[in-house]
């Protein structure tokens, strides 16, 4: 759970972002000035930080560089009124974020501070990577060495020069972002931005202004002007993340800038040119959501200069190995600890479990591992799918239920994707009833988002 400090001297206004942010799922540190603030960062190391620009004592401007210096990847997000978006600009210059002005809208401050934190996990990943093997190739090191990933590597090699749009399909986990990542990095635009957007986490009401920018009065609210992701990426990459999720209004809108290679302000008139090379991803076949109208098929030939698809980590084990010793070393350096290497039981419910999570899963799963272990080996008991260690995975081994294979009717075998469908939806069931009928309690469980969850038991039909 990611910790929030929201630094103001105004005690309903702490009450209502604390509020607002525990809603959300965060947890909430609050100070009503700049030396508590101070010694907050020091202290609580929180993840993001809410920071009033008019502070009593020492002023935003200050604790800003303070807090930079002591840590200079903390993300800080200021808090303003209108007259003050001057200093606000000026404080992005020093290294803050963002900033909001005050009386703002809670579904953009909750957006802005999601992808504040997106921003950060992905920087720290390729960072970490980068630090670790120290080269341009440090992704493709540690993805394995099967067929399936060495074709998908391959295709980035492929790709990254050209400035040709690009669609990567495949299901939640598999690392969409981290290969477009890598097609940017490999690119001649690897010293632009590189501008990722989640199109599932947009509210509708606000998915045109954060990708097109709107003009001073556009709307209620709007009292400046803001560029959109569009300008934002300009000269490097856009990637439009679950692009099916956007309306079809929205479509027609973006099909109109991939074509013209322009956009325009909502509440503007004036045509603004972008240089933006587009790369969209989805977890859903692109083509049946065409064939079942749930896509334009106009939008959809406009981006499928090249397609990449990932494989899910069951279609890949030889590779679990290597992910998890990467992972296991990983977490080692982050929780301070020296565990070696997993038990034979543990590798072998890695090798065997289904990963309905993918590697996303298998990663949370290791460092979950890695902090309850007290030995030089991780033991079977330790893949815990929660923090209590009260539902462990080994609950959910296939050994721990008949094999599938005993309900089948042996004249007609099921599917490996009729297997992997079964073995859903027990995880799920189990779930459910550790956590007494509580979805959200048994997504906790399962270690997915609870929309997630909810997806899935839709499509199982639970």
């Amino acid at each position: 759970m990611e910790t929030i400090l929201i630094v103001d001297d105004n005690k309903d206004m702490q009450f209502t972002l604390a509020n607002i942010l525990k809603d959300q799922g965060y947890e909430t540190i609050t100070a009503s000035d700049g030396e508590r603030a101070i010694k907050e960062v020091k202290t609580r190391s929180p993840n993001l930080v809410l920071l009033d620009i008019r502070l009593p004592g020492i002023d935003g401007m200050k604790i800003l560089k303070e807090m930079k210096r002591i840590d200079k990847e903390l993300i800080i997000i200021m808090l303003t009124a209108y007259g003050d978006v001057k200093n606000a600009v000026d404080a992005m210059k020093l290294g803050a974020f963002d900033y909001v002005t005050k009386p703002f809208n809670n579904e953009e401050l909750t957006l802005i501070i999601k992808n504040a934190l997106r921003t950060q996990y992905l920087s720290k990943e390729v960072e970490s990577l980068r630090k670790r093997l120290g080269e341009k190739t440090v992704i493709e090191e540690v993805m394995g060495e099967s067929p399936a990933i060495k074709q998908v590597l391959n295709q980035v090699n492929i790709i990254a020069p050209t400035n040709m749009t690009v669609i990567i399909q495949g299901e939640s986990g598999t690392g969409k972002e981290l290969i477009a990542q890598m097609i940017h990095q490999k690119s001649r635009r690897a010293d632009k931005p590189f501008v990722a957007v989640d199109c599932g986490a947009i509210p509708e009401t606000l998915v045109e202004s954060e990708l097109f920018g709107y003009e001073k009065g556009a709307f209620t609210g709007a009292d400046e002007r803001k560029e959109g992701k569009f300008e934002v990426a300009d000269g490097g990459t856009l990637f439009l993340d679950e692009i099916t999720n956007l309306s079809d209004a929205i479509q027609m809108k973006l099909l109109r800038v991939v074509q013209e290679r322009k956009i325009q302000h909502l509440g503007g008139k004036k045509d603004i040119r972008i240089d933006v090379r587009i790369i969209v991803a989805t977890k859903v076949n692109l083509f049946e959501a065409v064939r079942a109208g749930k896509f334009r098929d106009d939008l959809f030939h406009r981006f499928n200069e090249f397609h990449i698809n990932l494989p899910l980590l069951r279609e890949r084990k030889e590779d679990i190995p290597v992910l998890a010793k990467y992972f296991l070393d990983e977490a080692n350096q982050e929780l301070n600890k020296k565990i070696k290497r997993f038990s034979g039981e543990a590798m072998k419910f890695l090798l065997s479990y289904p990963w309905p999570g993918n590697v996303r899963e298998l990663k949370n799963l290791i460092k979950k591992a890695v902090l309850l272990t007290d030995s030089e080996y991780v033991p079977l008991e330790n893949l815990s799918t929660n923090m209590t260690g009260s539902a462990s995975v080994a609950d959910f081994a296939p050994e721990a239920h008949p094999p599938l294979a005993e309900k089948e009717n042996l004249e007609s075998p099921a599917s490996f994707k009729e297997k992997s469908s079964e073995f859903e939806k027990e995880l799920i069931k189990n779930a459910l009833e550790k956590a007494g009928g509580n979805k959200i309690k048994a997504a906790k469980i399962l270690q997915i988002h609870r929309k997630a969850l909810y997806r899935k038991m839709k499509s199982l039909s639970l």
